[in-house]
């Protein structure tokens, strides 16, 4: 949103500072201010000038030959590009030898064998505008040679601001002002156009006709109040220079007198309007309606558009001529031969705003302010000073009789506020006059009743144009802001934390994200949604896509992680390490979504995927790459931590087992199992490489994902006394067949061990001469270490014994050394 600061002192005289202390004032009290331009910086050298005769160039069909009078005496040519430039008309016109904003210097120059002599500008060139397609013209009675900034009444300063969804009503000058304003409303001052209109209404509920219109609200609730006012007999034109000015320091570009007086009480105060060609509405007749299936509407940005019944329409009495609340239609746009007028002012539901802006892919500066909200009760004032403003910038005559359909305006709601509640939140202690003090200049009045008696609290009465304040809190919240957050005491405050506890969901997730940043992996986030090549089976499909090229709601994180690293890959990264905590979704089966909270299911999990070097490269040190290991090892560790439960490899042979992972899309080799006891609660293994688009130079891919839930939230740290007394170790080595893993090995020896069995580790392992083909040899160390006494060589001798027993009766092993 762009303001204008002269606007903004022409409609609070009290309003005192520079532009960039009103700019830090409302970033420190309302909303950020991202910008503070100076509209007609850099513009010195520009001046007026009458363009006395135009003819085409020899060498060009897109050039013009114009002769220019720049009051320097003598006339000077000029090459232009503009697609239209009219004999005797002003233009801003800098000379050669000029510099325009941003230092590009005009030079005398040769244009296809044409001498140009200075250049004759655009909006854009002279950062008054956006439009760079014709040269600005200007309003006739300046004299050539006058300076433009003189003339038009530059510089001025423009703020951008940067909106909150909940303060709609800054939106407009007035809005501002009243945040700026030493006096707030009190010191708002709407200037005169030197014109009144006080019409007669004609009321009804669903329809009303005055002046020979005829205003229908078909569905209430796409349109619960629409207003309308009929001009007659005006002249369509340029606008005045003061209200083309002041449009282009707000950001907007002038069009005409009519359609810029809609575009001014628009940014004046937040009411989006629109103007009719009275003449080409059937009937006369307006009707709002939803749209009938199918139905054609062009716009007035040249769009055809094929309408749906979720559309709002504006119709005559043959068919659509706007879109309601969002753009108007061309069949029925104000052109230089409109003599009559019909002035809409309504007010849109905010959902069936949105649903025809998104049905038509547009967004408008009046669909904007419709979908987050107006206020009803200004609509007539709105109107009035509309009709004024074209009554003094087209002339005409405006009909006595106004039309108004629908409801009345909301009462305005009322809020409790109490002074302790203030004084327990803030830490201020106010008394009710000093809170009505800070409250009334916002808008806010509060009952006389209670201001007088306020043991029960204040009833505080909301403004229309403030519907984010429904609650104490946001009461509580406007005193602050009005005191000031600087003003605020420093000293500390004593203060309790909240009782409530933290969400078992985030707990674990927190849990699982510090164990996974002290692997070494960063966090990724993506967005929920999934290309078809990205999801299994039970894919839910979005009913209205942003892109086709995310489609569905993702089921499963790995393959959404794997475009994070193909992305990283295409920037040169060959070592990466990631992890998403996320939630996925199904669709449930009819027979679950009859019992359950709806037809799709929502899961949370966490998945991680890493490739590239183990090690970062050194010269002393050929780095090896990660593989199956080393993820082997991070889900033995998370699952340590993290309470997960055991992994083991190897799919189980039922085949529904990997889907809900995912796996059928991306394993590429045998899984790597989380369990909890019978549950399968997390996958990984090596990405298949069809599945990922890989360079040439990146080393394989690995992954894993496990359910959220699974996390445990029980502390599993154990912390237990140093040892007291001595351990006895014992080396066992022993011949086995060599497709029998390892882990089952050692599950068997602390199956059969005693409790006094302190530690197991794999030491050795051994194929070749001396053992049989098919076989090998594993050699383990057994620590054994009792805590209340010293073993004796008979304890360990016999725990050992029961292994070597167990060995035998499972594997049949032959013992080489014990």
């Amino acid at each position: 949103m762009d303001v204008s600061v002269s606007w903004l002192r022409a409609l609070a005289p009290t309003l005192e500072g520079s532009a960039t202390e009103l700019a830090d004032a409302l970033s420190a009290r309302a909303v950020p201010v991202d910008s503070v331009t100076v509209v007609g910086e850099g513009l010195d050298e520009v001046v007026v000038a009458r363009v006395t005769e135009v003819r085409k160039h020899p060498s060009a069909d897109r050039l013009s030959l114009c002769r220019v009078d720049s009051g320097a005496g003598e006339l000077l040519d000029v090459v232009c590009g503009a697609p239209e430039v009219v004999e005797g008309a002003l233009y801003p016109f800098i000379p050669a030898g000029g510099t325009l904003p941003g230092g590009f210097r005009i030079e005398t120059r040769k244009i296809r064998g044409q001498i140009s002599n200075g250049m004759l500008c655009s909006e854009k060139e002279l950062g008054l505008g956006r439009d760079a397609a014709g040269i600005m013209r200007l309003a006739d009675g300046y004299v050539p040679g006058r300076p433009l900034l003189e003339a038009l009444g530059l510089p001025d300063v423009r703020l951008e601001l940067d909106l909150t969804p909940n303060r709609i009503d800054l939106a407009c000058h007035v809005g501002v002002t009243r945040e700026l304003a030493p006096g707030g409303v009190r010191d708002l001052r709407l200037p005169d156009f030197g014109t009144s209109w006080q019409p007669e209404w004609v009321s009804g509920a669903e329809r009303a006709t005055a002046a020979g219109v005829s205003v229908v609200i078909e569905d209430p609730e796409r349109c619960p109040r629409y207003l309308a006012a009929i001009v007659r007999g005006v002249s369509v034109g340029a606008s005045p220079e003061w209200m083309q000015i002041r449009l282009q320091s707000a950001g907007s570009r002038p069009i005409n007198n009519i359609v810029d007086a809609t575009n001014y009480v628009l940014l004046e105060l937040n009411q989006p309007l629109h103007a009719f060609d009275l003449a080409r509405l059937r009937g006369p007749e307006i009707r709002v309606r939803g749209a009938a299936q199918g139905e054609h509407l062009t716009t007035l940005d040249g769009g055809a558009h094929r309408l749906g019944s979720e559309a709002t329409v504006i119709a005559d009495a043959e068919r659509p001529v706007a879109l309601a609340g969002v753009m108007g239609g061309a069949e029925s746009e104000v052109s230089p031969d409109t003599i009559d007028l019909l002035i809409e002012c309504a007010a849109f539901d905010q959902r069936h705003t949105r649903h025809t802006a998104r049905a038509v892919g547009l967004a408008t500066d009046a669909s904007y302010r419709f979908e987050r909200g107006i206020d009803e009760s200004a609509l007539e004032r709105a109107l009035e000073r509309c009709v004024e403003l074209i009554l003094a910038t087209a002339g005409g005559q405006a009909d006595e009789s106004a039309i108004r359909v629908g409801r009345t305006p909301p009462e305005r709601a009322r809020v409790r506020l109490r002074p302790s509640r203030v004084r327990q939140v803030l830490g201020l202690r106010l008394s009710p006059e000093q809170i009505t003090g800070l409250l009334e200049p916002l808008g806010f009045d509060v009952a006389a009743e209670s201001a007088a008696a306020p043991g029960d609290g204040l009833e505080v009465i909301v403004p229309g144009w403030r519907g984010d304040v429904r609650h104490e809190v946001d009461l509580i919240e406007e005193v602050a802001r009005r005191y000031g957050y600087e003003s605020f005491p420093h000293e500390p405050r004593a203060f309790r934390p909240s009782a409530v506890p933290d969400s078992p969901t985030w707990r674990r997730a927190d849990r699982a994200r510090s164990e996974l940043a002290l692997l070494g992996l960063l966090e990724a986030r993506s967005a929920g949604f999934a290309s078809s090549d990205r999801i299994s089976r039970d894919a839910v499909r979005l009913l209205k896509p942003l892109s086709e090229a995310e489609a569905f709601l993702r089921t499963d994180l790995i393959p959404i992680l794997l475009g994070r690293v193909e992305h990283n890959w295409t920037r040169g990264r060959r070592d990466v390490r990631l992890f998403e905590i996320g939630s996925v979704f199904r669709q449930r089966p009819d027979h679950e979504s009859a019992n359950d909270d709806g037809p799709v299911a929502e899961e949370v999990r966490v998945a991680l995927a890493f490739t590239g070097r183990r090690q970062p490269t050194h010269w002393s040190d050929t780095s090896a790459e990660l593989d199956i290991w080393d993820l082997k090892g991070m889900l033995e560790r998370l699952t340590a931590a993290l309470g997960l439960g055991r992994v083991r490899s190897g799919v189980p042979p039922d085949e529904t087992v990997p889907v809900p992972f995912g796996t059928e899309r991306w394993l590429g080799s045998d899984a790597l199992c989380i369990f909890d006891g019978e549950s399968l609660v997390g996958v990984g293994g090596e990405v298949a490489s069809a599945e990922i688009d890989s360079p040439p130079w990146a080393a394989p891919m690995f992954a894993a994902e496990f359910r959220l839930e699974a996390v445990s939230l029980a502390e599993h740290g154990r912390y237990r006394n140093l040892p007291s007394f001595p351990a006895a170790a014992r080396d066992l080595a022993f011949v086995l067949r060599a497709d029998v893993p390892a882990g089952a090995v050692a599950d068997a020896i602390r199956d059969a061990a005693p409790e006094t069995l302190e530690r197991l580790d794999l030491f050795d392992v051994y194929e070749g001469e001396g053992v049989e083909e098919g076989c090998r040899s594993l050699a383990w160390r057994l620590v054994f270490r009792a805590a209340d006494r010293t073993l004796t060589d008979e304890e360990v001798e016999g725990g050992l014994e029961s292994i070597i027993a167990n060995l035998r009766e499972r594997f049949d092993v032959r013992i080489r050394s014990a």
